[in-house]
């Protein structure tokens, strides 16, 4: 269930990540909720069960970092290259 707020930190880190893309913030929210959901798992596991304020600051605050961080890297890896190769 602690995944679950990763997953949400995620989709509004992609989609303030992406807001200004060609992709827009719908697909880079998706892709920061892939990025915040296994974020989420992985800090649930890390962790063990069981919430407390820290653990869901971390949740949400990873997610969101991690959803944003994939945002930025599917806009760079999708941007047109520019250039004449020599």
């Amino acid at each position: 269930m602690e995944w679950l707020l990763g997953l949400l930190g995620g989709v509004v880190g992609g989609g303030i990540g992406g807001a200004r893309s060609r992709f827009g913030p719908l697909v880079h929210g998706v892709t920061g909720a892939v990025g915040g959901g296994i974020t989420g798992a992985i800090i649930e596991s890390a962790t063990g069960s069981g919430l407390d304020f820290g653990q869901i600051l971390a949740q949400v605050a990873g997610g969101g970092a991690v959803g944003a961080l994939f945002s930025a890297v599917l806009g760079i890896a999708s941007k047109p290259k520019t250039g004449v190769a020599r």
